[in-house]
C-alpha cells in the first residue's frame, strides 16, 4: 500500500508515480508493457481512482508512458535516436550525393525525407537580422520552413533564414531546390563555403504548433538548436533553427579544443 513511510509527505499520486517509475527504469515493467488500469492501481494501493489517474499523468508528462485510447497505458518503447554530428557538413561526404540530414538518416539505416511548409521573402526577427547582418526593418531574408522525417517519424521542425540578396533568383526560392547537397550545395556555388559553425542549444517544452507538426506526446520536450553557418571570409550567411524531438534526437560533437 502506498503510504508516507519514512516521513514522505508528498501527495499519494507522486509517491505512486515514483514507484511505477522505478519499476519502469529497472525493467520490471518492460518497454511496451501495459500498466494496470486506474481502477486496479486504486484498489491495490488503497487510493482514490483520481489519485491513480494523476500518477499516470505524471508518468506521461515525464515521457515514460503512452496512453492509447481504448487500449490502456503502455511503457514507452525505446526508440533509436537520430544524432546530428558536427561533421555532417563535411566535404568528404560529397560523393554520397546526400544532403546533411539524409546523410545522417542513411548512416542509421533510416529513410529520410522532408515536407515543405513555406518558402517566402520576409522581414526577419531582430535576432536573426543581427546574426546574419541584414536589415530587421525590410524584407531582407528568405525563410524556408520544413518538417524533416526519419522513416515514419517527424523528428525536426526546421526554419532557415538566408539573406535575400544571396537567395534571389536561385533554386532556393523553390520547394525542391534540386541540388544533391541541398541548400548548402547552392550556397557553395554562390561562393559561400562553410568554414565554421556556431550552434546555440537549449531545451524547452514545445509550442502548440511544434507539438502538432512533430506529433509529440504530452511531456516530451524539444531541443532548440540555433545554427549559424560562417564562410571562409568569416561572414555569416545562413541561419537555421532546428526544433528537435528530444525523444528521437541527439547531438554529437567531436571538435578540437582551441
Amino acid at each position: 500500500m502506498t503510504s508516507s513511510e519514512g516521513g514522505d509527505r508528498r501527495p499519494a499520486s507522486e509517491r505512486l508515480a515514483d514507484e511505477l517509475r522505478v519499476s519502469i527504469e529497472s525493467g520490471e515493467l518492460a518497454a511496451g508493457a501495459k500498466l494496470p488500469s486506474e481502477r486496479e492501481l486504486a484498489e491495490f494501493h488503497g487510493i482514490a481512482r483520481n489519485t491513480a489517474r494523476q500518477a499516470i499523468r505524471l508518468l506521461a508528462e515525464s515521457g515514460l508512458v503512452i496512453a492509447e485510447h481504448g487500449r490502456g497505458v503502455f511503457v514507452r518503447p525505446a526508440i533509436s535516436v537520430i544524432r546530428l554530428g558536427n561533421d555532417r557538413y563535411s566535404p568528404r561526404y560529397r560523393d554520397t550525393g546526400l544532403s546533411p540530414f539524409l546523410l545522417e538518416c542513411a548512416k542509421q539505416g533510416k529513410a529520410g525525407r522532408f515536407e515543405v511548409l513555406s518558402v517566402e521573402r520576409v522581414t526577419p526577427p531582430a535576432d536573426v537580422a543581427a546574426r546574419l547582418k541584414i536589415s530587421p526593418d525590410t524584407p531582407s531574408a528568405l525563410r524556408r520552413e520544413n518538417v524533416f522525417w526519419a522513416d515514419a517519424d517527424p523528428v525536426q521542425r526546421v526554419t532557415t533564414w538566408l539573406p535575400w540578396a544571396l537567395a534571389d533568383s536561385t533554386a532556393l526560392l523553390r520547394d525542391e531546390v534540386g541540388h544533391p547537397f541541398g541548400i548548402h550545395g547552392i550556397l557553395e556555388e554562390r561562393g559561400h563555403l562553410m568554414a565554421r559553425i556556431h550552434d546555440e542549444i537549449s531545451a524547452r517544452m514545445p509550442t502548440p504548433d511544434e507539438r502538432e507538426h512533430l506529433q509529440l506526446s504530452p511531456g516530451v520536450p524539444v531541443l532548440d538548436v540555433l545554427h549559424t553557418s560562417i564562410d571562409t571570409e568569416g561572414e555569416p550567411y545562413e541561419l537555421t533553427r532546428f526544433v528537435m524531438r528530444a525523444d528521437l534526437s541527439g547531438l554529437r560533437y567531436d571538435a578540437p579544443v582551441e
